[in-house]
């Protein structure tokens, strides 16, 4: 596996290669059925942290939302145009061909 030497320092630094560059094999220890779990977030206090995350959103402004839909919107007809256009040259192109 050919990979820089970034890469390499961080992967030694994570310990998942050796000093000498190989691989380190190693295997995840498998979850212990006695293993503590973690409690389930109740809905409640689900919903306050997903407020408290959506409040910290930077949304744009109407003016922003209206021109980049229009951008949005303008890109598809030109796209679809051009499509349709390859499209119909190259259908026309087939059958010029297939009929000689």
């Amino acid at each position: 596996m050919a990979m820089n030497r970034e890469t390499k320092r961080l992967l030694q630094k994570q310990g998942q290669l050796s000093e000498d560059g190989t691989p380190k094999a190693s295997r995840r220890p498998a979850p212990s059925p006695n293993a503590p779990r973690e409690p389930r977030t109740k809905p409640r206090q689900f919903v306050r942290e997903v407020n408290a995350e959506l409040r910290k959103v930077a949304w744009p402004t109407r003016s922003e939302t209206l021109n980049l839909s229009l951008i949005v919107l303008i890109f598809l007809v030109v796209m679809t145009a051009l499509i349709a256009g390859l499209d119909y040259g190259f259908s026309k192109a087939v059958l010029f061909i297939v009929d000689q």
